[in-house]
């Protein structure tokens, strides 16, 4: 891609409309991902550490986001810039010890 068309693609600017429930977003401390070819499945998931079902944890699914894998990658890239930014600001991020090892 040129850089002309590049810059082009980044100045352009975009309203975001929202309902006031949506606005508030939902709080989510674990992320299970899934794909096939044409898709990928993000779930954002609120486990809370006190409930349990038999023993086992109980993970309540807040927000599921279904999107191409062209778009994941820009997410991947916007997280992973975003992060190097705040980390930069306030310290690094350490790694949470205490969350369930899930592997989907």
């Amino acid at each position: 891609m040129s850089d002309k068309k590049e810059q082009e693609q980044q100045s352009q600017q975009i309203s975001i409309q929202t309902d006031p429930q949506s606005a508030s977003g939902v709080y989510s401390n674990l992320m299970m991902v899934s794909h096939r070819k044409e898709e990928f499945v993000l779930d954002f998931l609120f486990v809370q550490p006190q409930k349990s079902d038999q023993g086992q944890g109980v993970a309540n699914l807040r927000s599921r986001v279904i999107t191409t894998p062209e778009h994941v990658k820009r997410i991947v890239a916007a997280l992973g810039d975003n992060i190097r930014r705040y980390e930069e600001k306030f310290g690094e991020i350490k790694v949470a010890t205490d969350m369930p090892k899930v592997v989907h």
